[in-house]
């Protein structure tokens, strides 16, 4: 099974919504801390009207649906719901940076792979960005990391390298998967595999992150294709 590969774990998600006014979250997570539950994942998806929308996603919870009533006994709170989690619906994220056409047909790829996988029950889902200009594609890199569920990267352009390069490797230490296309630059011996093809380098980053497919990134690491 290929590095990324293994299916999310699917937490314990809900939706509060309360007032947008400081000490929410504290008064929040005061509760789910008397629960003892560990919050892997929160965002504040939504502020208007005085109000906001809060998801959280938890784990190590023994009992949900006391908490929820708990929840819902707080003077703040205006409604507690559950909600399929991130992981649930969109699953693992591939990211698509760089600029031109060729990030275009790296989507194709992607997003016709993954629709043969996600019909089979997985959940894989396509982002992309275009950009230009070295400080602004090294930024872009770096936040993957921080992405949620974002579990592999594809740079697709025509010249990248310097400061770009050193963010590839920086994300790859934090288990980010990187693909390239093969461009001018250093960037394709700083990622785990390159591909000349763009649609097959899209096709490739969803193999790399299935879990149904016989593809090990790490037998393919430093290869091109």
């Amino acid at each position: 099974m290929s590095e990324g590969s293994s299916q999310l774990e699917i937490p314990f998600t809900l939706v509060v919504r309360a007032p947008d006014e400081p000490g929410i979250l504290h008064k929040l997570t005061g509760v789910i801390f008397e629960h003892q539950a560990n919050i892997t994942y929160i965002d504040i998806s939504e502020r208007r009207g005085g109000e906001c929308t809060i998801y959280f996603e938890l784990e190590e919870l023994s009992s949900p649906e006391v908490l929820v009533e708990d929840l819902r006994a707080l003077p703040i709170v205006r409604e507690v719901e559950r909600a399929p989690s991130f992981a649930k619906v969109y699953g693992k994220r591939i990211i698509v940076i760089g600029g031109g056409a060729q990030v275009g047909q790296v989507v194709v790829g992607a997003v016709a792979e993954a629709d043969r996988h996600n019909i089979r029950g997985e959940r894989i889902s396509v982002d992309t960005i275009p950009l230009v200009g070295e400080e602004n594609l090294a930024a872009a890199v770096r936040a993957v990391a921080r992405l949620p569920r974002a579990v592999a990267l594809v740079l697709a352009g025509a010249l990248m390298g310097g400061d770009v390069a050193e963010a590839v490797y920086e994300i790859r230490e934090r288990g980010i998967i990187v693909l390239s296309l093969n461009m001018a630059g250093s960037v394709p011996e700083a990622a785990d595999l390159v591909v000349t093809d763009p649609v097959q380098c899209g096709v490739m980053a969803v193999m790399a992150v299935s879990s149904s497919a016989r593809f090990d990134i790490n037998r393919q690491r430093g290869r091109r294709y």
